[in-house]
């Protein structure tokens, strides 16, 4: 165990700041992807933006940051310390024989400063560099075009308010690579042909397709699929995607348009146009007008990710095919009626329905993930869906409003779906709690009321 932890070399991760809580399993996740292991020596301070990771090789960093849009760049990690003189001690200590291949006479060089929570002179930092003289440096400076560039980090902490003199941390490293921050601008919703009320920002979907492991030649499927949004990232990363969805309109692209000043959506709003902007149709294999409460698929493990963001009751609604009359026995498959009557489709039976349908379609190791949301004076974890077949991998935060939030939840199948898993979780008392899933519309809308009333209260003062 020693001499394996002796192999892995040290690197450091600088972050972006937000989303916070999901940027650990996404990491985590990436690595695993890569065959790699997320190492319980790790040193990790949750909300800073610098991490120092534990990686088998050079190789495997990169290949994080092909994927990572939660990171900014990685660096091989040469030193660290509290202070200054930690930092040039670390530095001393560093094998020699490790730096020399990117210090010889025939190379050209550049050093970068990056600090965090505090901006410096340009003064101040050709003296932070000066002081890195006793580096045996033998190469040229080159600031347009060098073949390595090294920075010194600083950390000055978290509080804008409260700027220390001194960094809490120092670090100096080699660059290795940057991660996919460009993505998020690149595929921003603002600039995409179609769009709806509830599509997906950029980064999420990234994000979601990360944590979802999404490879190239895996097949994606989004049983929500809407305008596509969540296709469009597992596409970029190599996938062949597919979705269904219970709106005629949207799947075929028709209706009314969800911009500003647009009335009737054009004719080249559709998903596949969507697709078809980033260079990503090939991988399009097809949406489908579906009931998601309605199996249509043959039996089998189908899918390796199963990622979708399901209709919460608030900007779009939750609906399934059937009358409001309906009763248990008629849930069964009708010849002689094959009209789409809408029902009310409860929050708790979308996430039973879809937790089942990925217990039974994903392949072993395959995810799921989605959208959970939470009224947040009610949440417990006790309240996350749960299934037999599924293992719970990570439940990430994000805030809606003081009182409401939404919580990417990603599971992994480790269990091979048998017969008696099609309705286990009716079989234990943690059904229940999740019934409290039903009231999240009444509950969202009970705290706007609340918060336009003490608004307008509070203008009458």
């Amino acid at each position: 165990m020693a001499r394996a932890a002796s192999a892995l070399r040290r690197y450091l991760l600088l972050l972006a700041q937000e989303h916070l809580e999901f940027r650990l399993p996404e990491i985590t996740s990436l690595l695993s992807l890569y065959d790699g292991q997320f190492s319980g020596e790790q040193e990790i301070r949750v909300n800073s933006p610098f991490w120092i990771l534990n990686i088998p090789s050079e190789e495997m960093a990169r290949g994080l940051m092909k994927r990572t849009v939660c990171a900014k760049s990685i660096f091989e990690l040469w030193g660290h310390g509290r202070s200054a003189g930690e930092l040039y001690a670390s530095l001393k200590s560093y094998p020699t024989d490790k730096m020399l291949p990117y210090l010889q006479s025939d190379s050209t060089y550049k050093v970068h400063i990056h600090t965090f929570n505090k901006t410096l002179t340009q003064a101040q930092k050709i003296k932070k560099i000066d002081a890195l003289e006793f580096l045996p440096f033998k190469g040229k400076v080159s600031l347009k075009n060098p073949e390595h560039i090294f920075w010194i980090l600083e950390d000055y902490g978290m509080d804008p308010n409260n700027v220390p003199e001194e960094p809490f941390h120092l670090y100096f490293g080699r660059w290795i690579a940057d991660g996919q921050r460009e993505l998020i601008e690149s595929y921003s919703v603002k600039k995409r042909h179609f769009i709806g009320n509830t599509s997906m920002d950029a980064c999420l979907s990234f994000i979601m397709a990360n944590h979802g492991r999404v490879k190239p030649n895996d097949v994606v499927y989004d049983p929500f699929v809407g305008t596509g949004g969540l296709l469009i990232s597992s596409a970029h990363f190599g996938a062949y995607v597919c979705g269904t969805d219970i709106d005629y309109n949207t799947i075929h692209g028709l209706g009314k348009a969800s911009r500003k000043n647009q009335k009737w959506r054009g004719p080249d709003e559709n998903i596949r146009a969507n697709l078809r902007q980033y260079g990503l149709e090939k991988y399009y294999l097809d949406a489908l007008v579906s009931d998601s409460s309605r199996p249509i698929w043959r039996k089998g493990m189908l899918f390796d990710a199963i990622i979708t963001d399901p209709p919460y009751g608030i900007r779009e609604a939750t609906r399934r095919t059937g009358s409001q009359k309906e009763t248990v026995k008629s849930a069964e498959r009708s010849t002689e009626n094959h009209i789409f009557v809408s029902s009310n489709y409860h929050l708790s039976d979308i996430f039973f329905d879809l937790l089942k349908f990925a217990a039974e379609y994903l392949v072993m190791g395959g995810r799921l993930v989605y959208w959970l949301p939470i009224y947040r004076p009610e949440y417990t974890e006790e309240i996350i869906p749960r299934h037999p077949c599924l293992k719970l991998i990570s439940n990430c935060e994000q805030m809606l409003s003081s009182h409401t939030s939404r919580r990417l939840i990603t599971m992994e199948k480790v269990k091979e779906f048998k017969d008696q898993d099609q309705n286990s979780y009716l079989l234990d008392g943690q059904y229940m709690p999740y019934r409290g899933h039903n009231s999240f519309r009444e509950k969202y809308f009970s705290g706007v009321t609340k918060r336009i009333a003490k608004e307008e209260k509070d203008n009458q003062k």
